[in-house]
């Protein structure tokens, strides 16, 4: 083989090596340079956004603990960069984790009233939350019988109370019976008797009828009423 062969093929492989040199830097360059679209992370814990950014060579690293109202302990809550933005490999994603609502003490209010909780609820950081009622003749009707959650336990600061009121006692109901064109002294007194209350009696000249006979009624015939219910009447004179 002559000199001069020799001198071109080591030549070549010179070249072909620094081709070969020269593609390896340009896909290193490249791939260091590449950018990608950081997923937002916020309502996540630690471990699933390690997960996800590992998928596009990115790495989490844990900056502070807050409290938060929104997100529960363990879940980010803030990222930097923010989501959305455009990030080059092998780079950081510094985030905030929650620590979770700042606890409060929930105060008793069982058999106060409604009225009287609105202070105390919003001076312990709470809200009323759920109201329903129910008939009981252990407390009286507008009393606070049960809450939830009970009195003691720790819990967010904004927390809902849900409360449970007394009706009172489960009162009987009846239908008003007609009482027009009777005796107001007769109806009254057998009214009375058994417990039904009669309110104002107003008095009218009715032509053509005696005095003391009924000629309206409220409420009227075939209402349902309580004893409770106030019964109003209107009398000849």
């Amino acid at each position: 083989m002559s000199g001069k062969y020799i001198k071109i093929t080591f030549f070549a492989l010179i070249l072909l090596n620094l081709f070969f040199l020269s593609a390896v830097i340009s896909f290193q360059i490249t791939k260091i340079g590449e950018m990608v679209t950081l997923s937002d992370l916020r309502g996540k814990t630690i471990e699933e956004a390690r997960a996800e950014l590992s998928k596009q060579k990115l790495y989490v690293v844990q900056t502070d603990v807050q409290l938060h109202d929104l997100y529960e302990k363990g879940k980010i809550i803030s990222q930097e960069p923010p989501p959305d933005s455009k990030i080059k490999l092998n780079q950081n994603v510094k985030v905030v984790v929650s620590a979770g609502k700042e606890k409060v003490v929930v105060p008793r209010i069982i058999g106060r009233t409604l009225e009287a909780i609105p202070l105390t609820l919003q001076e312990a950081g709470l809200r009323k939350g759920i109201v329903s009622h129910v008939h009981t003749s252990r407390y009286a009707a507008g009393k606070i019988i049960s809450q939830y959650p009970i009195p003691t336990q720790e819990v967010g600061i904004n927390s809902k109370i849900n409360l449970l009121v007394s009706q009172g006692e489960n009162e009987k109901k009846y239908l008003m019976p007609d009482i027009l064109g009777k005796k107001i002294k007769v109806v009254k007194a057998k009214l009375e008797e058994i417990g039904f209350r009669i309110g104002d009696i107003h008095r009218f000249q009715y032509p053509g009828l005696e005095s003391d006979i009924i000629i309206n009624q409220i409420p009227k015939q075939g209402n349902c009423i309580q004893k409770r219910n106030i019964i109003t009447l209107e009398v000849s004179k």
